[in-house]
C-alpha cells in the first residue's frame, strides 16, 4: 500500500534531526515571545487539527518558560496563615500557550496548538488562530462554527483541546457515579 506525504512527515517529526533543530531553537530564543509564521513548521500536525492555507487562518509560535511555577515562600513580614504557597500548576504548558496567544491577538480566536520542540530553559509551541471575521472563514462550512459567539475565547474557558485534556475531560472511562442509585 502506497504512503501519502503526510505519513512520511509524521515520521519525521519521531525523529527530528537533532543539528537542524538546535539550529533553529537559537534562533527562536532570539526572537519574540510571539512571532507570526507563515506557514506551520509541522504540516502534517497543523492539517490534522483543522489548518487550512487559506485568508484567515494565522500560526503563531510561542515560547514558553519551563519549570517552577511554584511560587518562592516568603520568609519574613507575613502571618504564618499567608505564608503557604500554591503547590503545583493544574494547567499544562499547551494550555498556558493558548491563552497567552489569545490575550495577544485579541481578534482572532484559538483553534488549536502543538508542541515544535523544548530546550533546557523553553517549550516552543505552533498556536493555529482564525479570524472570525474574514469572509472565507464565514463562508467554509467546515470552519464556520467558530464564528458562533458561544465559542468566543474558548482558550480562556476551557473549551481547547489541550485545555479538556488538563482538566481531564478526554479520559476514555470517566468516573461520573449515576444519579439513578439515590
Amino acid at each position: 500500500m502506497a504512503k501519502g506525504m503526510y505519513h512520511y512527515l509524521r515520521q519525521a517529526w519521531k525523529k527530528p534531526d537533532k543539528k537542524t533543530q538546535r539550529i533553529r531553537m537559537i534562533d527562536w530564543r532570539k526572537s519574540q515571545v510571539f512571532t507570526k509564521v507563515d506557514n506551520p513548521l509541522r504540516l502534517d500536525r497543523a492539517r490534522a487539527l483543522g489548518y487550512k492555507n487559506k485568508k484567515g487562518f494565522v500560526i503563531i509560535r510561542i515560547r514558553i518558560k519551563r519549570g517552577g511555577h511554584k511560587r518562592p515562600r516568603p520568609n519574613k513580614g507575613r502571618r504564618s496563615k499567608r505564608l503557604h504557597t500554591r503547590k503545583t500548576l493544574k494547567m499544562n504548558y499547551k494550555w498556558i500557550a493558548e491563552q497567552r496567544v489569545s490575550r495577544k491577538y485579541k481578534n482572532l480566536e484559538v483553534l488549536n496548538s502543538y508542541p515544535i520542540g523544548k530546550d533546557g530553559i523553553n517549550y516552543f509551541f505552533e498556536v493555529i488562530m482564525v479570524d472570525i471575521n474574514k469572509p472565507e472563514i464565514k463562508n467554509d462550512k467546515t470552519i464556520n462554527w467558530i464564528c458562533n459567539p458561544k465559542n468566543k475565547k474558548r482558550a480562556m474557558r476551557g473549551l481547547t483541546s489541550s485545555a479538556k485534556k488538563s482538566r481531564g475531560l478526554r479520559s476514555k472511562h470517566p468516573t461520573s457515579k449515576t444519579r439513578s442509585s439515590i
